[in-house]
């Protein structure tokens, strides 16, 4: 763990309007963030085997596919180890920009690209190149949006502003699955390519409004007071490693459950029927929608009755929810498809993400949190990525219990996570915090009724 920094009393909050719009800025971002990553994904499932390796079988082609889309992740811990050095030592603004700025340009350039068709073997090089710089983006970007947005927000209620950004994980998912549903009657690469190009939209919109943020008020005070790390990264490998192990295991189970179900469970529900892929990415962009709501509603619960109790929650309801998804999934049927998406998006998967942003962010001090953050974040997340291409090999072999099996494997780490790690927001926490002041007293109070923070996870 650890030392704490010194006992003075945390920066004010930001004014209500300023932090909510701190808020949405950063979701905005996340949302395109996602969408661009998302896309991929799903492109994987449905396009890039014909596209990008037309020689191999259908078995062949869909692994190749999915082994370029887990490379995107191999990047993320780096990406996330440069965004949160980067954050801790200058600020999460500049990040924020940066980060979102690269993924555009990268995603815009898939839409781009040649196939292998037209270029032969260059093509799923660039691809597999392109997609590398889409992971060091994505895992730059995580950090800063939800720290950005923790730290402006009043201690009561980081749980319910951090899930803002988070929600945007979701809504750039249901983004990218309309793309590709509105685009499925496309004959030929415009079917894949357009969402793609479509992305330069939300980017644009994405980085106008993160432009004008303030930066972070707890960055600002402890830059002031010569609290910022020389070398965050270090700082928090030496310190801090056990809270990385553990947000580790609490994201496996959060990001492999999302892709086993978001991408592989697409990708099989397609080879069955054909027909009932419109079906899937129905259920995909409801279950997306159904998930923002979620999202933040989950965040907002863990401000009233802790952060572990909501993750232990959505732990159990994954491991207990693996073999009936595709006992769902295998009746053909629409109806239970869709609810299959329903729950293992729109409820498990909303009430992990829900919880992560603060209760990962409280396990760290303000010098090193970005870092600390990102690290475990994205580490977990260049694990989950290859979860399709080892449920493909799962299914191979044992038919859909495979991939069923692996589904509650990775809940059960999880569990193990939420076990072996610290509530930061307890009953102790929250009794030990007075409620925020109306607006006109908070200008009297020195502290706007902020109490000195008793946890290890916050600036001391």
């Amino acid at each position: 763990m650890s030392a704490p920094d010194s006992p003075s009393a945390p920066p004010a909050p930001s004014a209500p309007g300023r932090r909510l719009k701190t808020a949405l800025a950063s979701a905005a971002g996340t949302c395109v963030e996602n969408y661009d990553f998302v896309a991929y994904g799903t492109a994987s499932a449905l396009y890039f085997g014909d596209a990008f390796f037309p020689e191999s079988d259908p078995l062949v082609g869909t692994l190749l596919a999915f082994a370029t889309l887990g490379v995107g992740f191999l990047m993320r811990p780096v990406g996330g180890a440069l965004g949160g050095y980067l954050g801790d030592r200058h600020g999460r603004k500049p990040v924020l920009v940066g980060a979102l700025l690269v993924m555009g340009v990268a995603t815009v350039l898939i839409g781009l690209l040649p196939t292998y068709a037209q270029i032969g073997a260059a093509a799923p090089v660039l691809l597999v190149i392109i997609r590398c710089v889409q992971g060091l983006a994505f895992g730059a970007e995580w950090g800063g949006a939800v720290m950005m947005t923790f730290e402006h927000a009043p201690r009561r209620r980081r749980g319910l502003y951090a899930a803002i950004p988070q929600a945007g994980n979701p809504l750039g998912i249901a983004l990218a699955n309309i793309a590709f549903l509105l685009s499925a009657s496309i004959d030929g690469d415009l079917a894949w390519r357009l969402p793609f190009l479509a992305s330069s939209l939300l980017i644009v919109v994405g980085l106008v409004v993160r432009m004008k943020l303030s930066e972070s008020p707890e960055f600002e005070a402890a830059k002031a007071e010569g609290d910022t790390v020389h070398n965050p990264l270090l700082t928090v490998l030496r310190d801090d490693w056990r809270n990385i192990l553990r947000i580790i295991a609490l994201r496996v189970v959060e990001s492999c459950a999302y892709y086993l179900t978001a991408t592989y469970l697409l990708s099989y529900i397609t080879d069955r029927n054909e027909d009932d892929r419109g079906v899937a990415l129905a259920g995909v962009v409801i279950a997306s929608l159904l998930a923002v709501g979620t999202t933040v509603l989950s965040g907002a619960l863990t401000d009233r009755v802790g952060r572990r109790t909501v993750y232990l929650a959505g732990c159990l309801l994954a491991v207990a929810f693996g073999i009936p998804m595709y006992v769902m999934a295998n009746t053909g049927a629409a109806i239970p498809i869709v609810l299959t998406f329903l729950i293992a998006i729109g409820v498990i998967h909303a009430a992990l993400t829900g919880t992560q942003a603060a209760w990962f962010a409280e396990l760290f001090r303000t010098g090193t949190r970005t870092s600390g953050a990102s690290l475990g974040y994205q580490t977990a997340a260049s694990v989950a990525g290859f979860a399709p291409f080892v449920a493909v090999l799962l299914a191979d072999s044992f038919d859909w219990w495979g991939p069923a099996g692996l589904y509650v494997a990775v809940s059960a780490v999880g569990l193990v996570g939420v076990l072996t790690t610290r509530e930061t927001w307890g009953p102790a926490e929250r009794a030990a915090t007075p409620p925020e002041p109306a607006a006109r007293g908070a200008a009297a109070s020195p502290h706007h009724g902020e109490a000195v923070p008793t946890s290890s996870g916050d600036r001391r």
